[in-house]
């Protein structure tokens, strides 16, 4: 089931009913974007040695994250933090849309809960050099629309991208965009979520695992809510040395 038919961009939100989109510089943010000295970094590999998140998913396998302290350093801090605290050892993905993202790290496993390692929100920080290509790693909102421990992961099909409504992007419309050519290439051969850059804390990539963040994109879900009819359990988040 293609699942923009009731999604809009608020649903990113850690309050699903509540929150709306922050648009706070977003104009600016896009038009930096455009800039040609401005490259997406997001699928730049780790080196060895660098830290890197192991989210270990009960009955899935295992999903690898690289982190971009360079362009996130809180986002990047924060993540890296609460893992080291077991914050999201045994939570659920309590939010779970094929076609646009898998969303946890809600210790009350309702959407409407968590706390950053500072104990309140932290601001939302979206980088020129990070985007929403399948397989990126960023905060939703909380209630006051800052970043707190609650993530999603793009889950879009390679050459699957979508503007908001669920229309799909050819590469006609993605021309329209204020990207540089390499962006939209990119967007076109790896697939993602355009419209959701400039308005959310990108932090990390996946770059090893997508088959089991698919898998679980495609659980049966609750169609009021999103949720798994079946949890879906984070057994653990591990920050290890990347060993190639």
């Amino acid at each position: 089931m293609k699942i923009f038919k009731k999604i809009a961009v608020a649903a990113l939100s850690l309050s699903m009913v509540t929150m709306i989109f922050s648009g706070c510089g977003k104009e600016d943010l896009l038009k930096e974007k455009a800039d040609q000295t401005v490259a997406p970094v997001n699928f730049t590999a780790p080196e060895i040695g660098e830290k890197i998140a192991v989210i270990k998913v009960k009955d899935y396998g295992e999903i690898k994250i690289k982190f971009f302290p360079e362009y996130a350093p809180d986002g990047v801090e924060n993540f890296i933090g609460l893992s080291e605290m077991d914050y999201y050892d045994e939570l659920i993905y309590h939010r779970v849309v094929e076609d646009f993202v898998i969303q946890g790290g809600d210790p009350k496993g309702s959407g409407e809960g968590g706390n950053s390692i500072w104990g309140q929100d932290f601001a939302v920080s979206a980088s020129p050099n990070l985007y929403h290509f399948s397989g990126a790693v960023a905060y939703a909102h909380a209630r006051n629309g800052g970043n707190g421990s609650q993530f999603y992961i793009v889950c879009t099909n390679e050459g699957e991208t979508y503007a908001n409504g669920g229309v799909p992007l050819t590469e006609e419309i993605i021309d329209q965009y204020e990207y540089t050519d390499e962006v939209k290439s990119l967007y076109m051969e790896k697939g993602g979520i355009p419209f959701l850059d400039g308005g959310y804390t990108v932090f990390g990539q996946v770059f090893e695992g997508m088959d089991v963040v698919y898998a679980i994109s495609e659980v049966k879900v609750d169609p009021q809510n999103d949720m798994p009819t079946k949890q879906v359990v984070i057994e653990s988040v591990e920050i290890v040395e990347y060993q190639g």
